[in-house]
């Protein structure tokens, strides 16, 4: 199964969302994200599905390794982009939308060079 940008979006909220607290739900993926219940429901059945997450009996869920992986390269992926884009004057809001938009799509040979880039100059830790 190709994830798509959306799966990735969903990965990387649920990760952004453990890493502030234990116990992640359905209900705070919607809170999260804003989407409706229905949509947030079929989304995490279908990466369920897919092997990237897995939900408890008690309704919690968790990332699989394979899940984790992704989030964790999507969610490095915003943090540089909206660094590099903050370091070249773009206001804090306007560079975490662009780099939402760019982290799906971007290469990783691309994203590599901008990290070595960033390293380079001083621009990251």
């Amino acid at each position: 199964m190709t994830l798509q940008e959306s799966g990735e979006m969903y990965l990387e909220t649920i990760l952004i969302l453990s890493e502030k607290k234990n116990d992640v739900r359905s209900i705070d993926i919607c809170e999260e994200m804003g989407f409706s219940k229905p949509s947030i429901s079929r989304a995490i059945h279908l990466l369920e599905n897919g092997g990237y997450l897995s939900i408890d009996g008690n309704g919690y869920i968790t990332l699989t390794d394979v899940g984790h992986e992704i989030a964790e390269k999507i969610y490095e992926r915003h943090k540089v982009l909206t660094a590099l884009f903050v370091g070249i004057g773009v206001d804090e809001d306007t560079a975490s939308e662009d780099a939402c938009r760019i982290e799906h799509v971007i290469s990783d040979k691309t994203f590599q060079a901008i990290k070595k880039h960033m390293k380079e100059h001083g621009l990251q830790n």
